[in-house]
């Protein structure tokens, strides 16, 4: 069976990237904290703004998908989901909220991961939510050509118990350390969670869910007012790979995590670039409506579509957004990405 160890992020051996990724990180942290104080309602509409990206993104990661409407009647339970996918959703809405209202009392304990996962799956009506697997699953790819092959055999279902429990009290020794950095930790129980692989379906968006959980429980808390799953899901390319590069090796003991870090600790920054860039507009009220918007769509790092600019600037409308929009483009500011929903906005 695997074993699982920590003790390595003590050897101060780790790459210095990422020493000094996890120094910029605590930097924005302690940045945001006390703007925080000052400006609570510009972070709790943030907030509002986060849940329903929150979402939407964790559940398009696995291919559940609705409009966006949809995904904004559910989350602010104006609507009840109306079919399975929906059911999903709301599914993740409510163990969402759980971890973000309840994380003092939560931990990466058994218990609480396997009551995550029953919130998660109660609504869509699945008989195993909270249950680990009882039949082995495998991690399939598929190429361009459409042939399939197994790339990952997570743990068998016959260990995940003994594997659950062994991931439990080697991430609570190593979170007693002192000299452990726990931002190097986190990502480290997170891959191994995702190896294990121990529920037979919502491996991940559980292990979204314990990422933010385990931020929470190390005072960061970014996930809360920027969504932490869009970030995932807007550069899942990156993901993937380093989550294929660091699982490498793993039934061995022979993987290197550091891919996997260097991914989290990336989309961890830019979790907080992006609140520091959303509370500049937000903040920033008594400038013009089309210089708000104007800023929010050429400082954007990916093209952005019409209903993520109406999220960052929720008193401006979206017919205020789509003329300043059309100005743009006309004037040659920005170009035009995709089509109809698909479309999205960058600098030119």
């Amino acid at each position: 069976m695997r074993k699982f160890d920590y003790s390595f992020l003590d050897n101060g051996l780790l790459p210095a990237n990422l020493i000094n990724l996890t120094s910029s990180i605590a930097s924005l942290k302690t940045m945001a904290g006390v703007r925080k104080q000052e400006y609570e309602k510009i972070f709790t509409e943030l907030e509002a703004v986060a849940r329903i990206q929150s979402v939407k993104s964790s559940n398009a990661i696995e291919g559940i998908v609705t409009s966006d409407e949809r995904i904004a009647d559910i989350v602010n339970r104006n609507s009840a989901p109306i079919n399975h996918t929906e059911g999903e959703i709301a599914g993740y809405r409510d163990a969402l909220n759980a971890v973000h209202t309840n994380h003092g009392n939560l931990d990466m304990r058994q218990s609480d991961i396997l009551k995550l996962h029953e919130t998660m799956m109660q609504i869509a009506g699945y008989e195993y939510g909270g249950k680990y697997k009882t039949g082995d699953n495998y991690i399939i790819e598929e190429d361009k050509n459409g042939t399939r092959r197994v790339r990952f055999k997570p743990t068998p279902a016959s260990e995940v118990e003994a594997s659950m429990e062994q991931l439990e009290l080697a991430y609570m020794e190593a979170r007693n350390n002192a000299n452990i950095n726990q931002l190097l930790l986190i990502p480290c129980v997170i891959l191994d969670f995702l190896c294990i692989h121990p529920f037979r379906d919502g491996n991940g968006r559980m292990s979204r869910l314990l990422t933010l959980l385990l931020l929470y429980k190390n005072g960061y808390d970014a996930g809360k007012y920027v969504s932490f799953e869009e970030q995932i899901n807007n550069y899942k390319g990156f993901y993937y790979e380093a989550l294929r590069e660091s699982s490498e090796g793993w039934h061995k003991n022979e993987n290197s995590y550091v891919p996997f870090i260097e991914n989290f600790l990336s989309t961890l920054y830019m979790c907080y670039k992006e609140l520091d860039k959303r509370f500049a507009v937000i903040n920033e009220k008594n400038i013009t409506k089309k210089a708000r918007i104007e800023a929010t769509v050429l400082n954007s790092l990916i093209p952005i579509s019409k209903s993520e600019i109406c999220n960052i600037l929720p008193d401006v409308s979206p017919s205020t957004v789509e003329a300043v929009l059309g100005k743009m483009v006309k004037d040659g500011q920005i170009k035009k990405i995709g089509q109809a929903k698909q479309t999205r906005y960058m600098r030119a």
